[in-house]
């Protein structure tokens, strides 16, 4: 994946700032979802997105392989072509993805920051109770994809974890496809999320992501994300964690002022 990652991986740049970003985005968007925080960091960062497999306009994900894994390796090809060290920043799954790119080079990642990371594995531990009742939340969609009724599983998901508005009917016919394209990852990733069956979690994991980390959660996000969040922080050499009030999951897309206010704060001592 690594050699084709280059060329077959699609990605953008946003801004034009003295500061290198590498940023992954959530399941269901593409790397246009930092558009609007590359605006408000226009002069002070150069955001490099990518699009993840079967996502934007980067090829299907062939069902071979781990999909984390994959645009892990995708992330790799790209950091590894930059100058100097980065701050790495990622969105929901794409947060999990980042996490695992510092991990394998934090020679190359002068920052971490992980907003709403959906490792579920570690609230699955440490905070089942919580985790159960998400998973009962989230029950539906299961039952959608596995009566492989696609459109109203990804309805489902776009409701749970979405911005709210606007509402699955009112979203553009090819925003739609885009979600029904990128769905099947969600349920194919159940192991890599809930199971940890990479091993990030085990002692002694992260012990080599000792760059700054900060963990970002939305207080109005489901209330397991700033548990993970915490978890992750313990495992973690130098972490903190913050939480933006009145803000969702979505919140570096619904919240791209804040978010850059939060960035500007952390990055302001290196």
């Amino acid at each position: 994946m690594k050699g084709e990652a280059v060329n077959e991986i699609y990605s953008r740049s946003f801004g034009t700032g003295p500061r290198p970003v590498l940023a992954v985005h959530c399941s269901l968007a593409h790397s246009g979802a930092w558009r609007a925080l590359g605006a408000e960091m226009e002069q002070e960062a150069r955001l490099l997105a990518y699009d993840m497999l079967s996502h934007g306009r980067s090829p299907d994900w062939d069902g071979q392989g781990n999909f984390q894994t994959l645009n892990v390796e995708a992330g790799l090809a790209l950091l590894e072509r930059r100058e100097k060290p980065v701050d790495l920043l990622g969105h929901s799954f794409g947060a999990t993805v980042a996490l695992r790119i510092a991990k394998a080079r934090p020679d190359l990642v002068r920052s971490l920051v992980l907003i709403e990371p959906v490792l579920f594995a570690v609230t699955r531990q440490e905070a089942p109770e919580e985790q159960a009742a998400l998973d009962g939340l989230e029950a539906p969609f299961g039952e959608y994809y596995a009566a492989g009724d696609l459109e109203n599983a990804t309805r489902f998901f776009n409701r749970i974890w979405g911005p709210g508005k606007p509402k699955w009917p009112d979203l553009p016919d090819h925003t739609r496809a885009a979600m029904l394209r990128a769905m099947r990852v969600i349920p194919e990733s159940y192991a890599t999320l809930y199971l940890d069956e990479i091993g990030i979690l085990q002692p002694g994991a992260l012990d080599a992501v000792d760059m700054p980390c900060l963990l970002v959660s939305g207080g109005d996000s489901q209330p397991v994300m700033p548990l993970i969040n915490e978890g992750l922080a313990r495992r973690l050499p130098d972490a903190k964690c913050l939480t933006v009030e009145g803000a969702g999951h979505m919140l570096p897309i619904t919240h791209p002022v804040e978010t850059a206010e939060i960035l500007r704060g952390f990055w302001r001592d290196f």
